[in-house]
């Protein structure tokens, strides 16, 4: 099962994911491909396909441009991530950018969005709910509006065991048994850099209609 259909499975949701990455431990490729980079304890922050845009509709029953309201969009993701402690802390910031199709009169639109923090690709750690507001001046089509998601993971958990960060960087010599073997091959080791990769995501809290409206436009 590919990641897209893991999340779609946890979430209702498919990921794409911007990465963090620094000096720190090794990244493996749980794809099969081996140590590819360097990894850190801080989880990947990333938006999941189809919920990082929200349509809104003047009626519940009709999804023509005519009755078209709002749209939005998450752009702009950034993460700051402070590893130095048990509880590894990220930090989150978007913006929202929107438009309205009715321009008359000042109007606010709350818009709810998700935090959650995703273990091995698939097991849901926590999941938090808040809420950004767009103001639209009178007479103004478009709106812009900042929002932050944050998230603990726990260290420990995030770190790859000493035994197994061995099996992965021990140097092999010309002629050893396993010399050409992809340490990812044993599965003792393909289990635990899964158990120990986090994401956290954030998206639009969507409804089910607006998720299908979005995965089939």
């Amino acid at each position: 099962m590919n990641t897209r259909n893991r999340l779609l499975t946890a979430l209702g949701l498919g990921l794409a994911l911007a990465g963090c990455k620094s000096s720190g431990e090794l990244v493996v490729d749980a794809g099969g491909a081996g140590i590819t980079a360097l990894r850190t304890t801080c989880p990947a922050v990333g938006i999941p396909d189809y919920t990082g845009d929200v349509t809104l509709f003047r009626s519940e029953t009709s999804k023509t441009l005519a009755d078209l309201d709002v749209t939005a969009a998450m752009t702009d993701l950034t993460s700051t991530c402070n590893e130095d402690v048990e509880r590894v802390y990220t930090e989150a910031t978007f913006n929202v950018v929107a438009r309205r199709t009715d321009v008359r009169g000042a109007r606010s639109v709350q818009l709810p969005y998700f935090t959650t923090v995703l273990r091995g690709g698939s097991a849901v750690v926590s999941k938090r709910v808040g809420t950004v507001t767009l103001n639209f001046a009178d007479g103004a089509e478009r709106a812009v509006a900042t929002g932050k998601a944050g998230a603990y993971v726990d260290r420990a958990e995030a770190t790859l065991p000493a035994d197994i960060r061995e099996k992965i960087t021990r140097k092999r010599k010309p002629g050893d048994p396993d010399a050409a073997l992809d340490p990812l091959a044993d599965p003792e080791v393909r289990a635990a850099v899964q158990r120990a990769s986090f994401e956290m995501l954030v998206g639009f809290q969507l409804t089910q209609d607006q998720l299908k409206y979005n995965a089939t436009r």
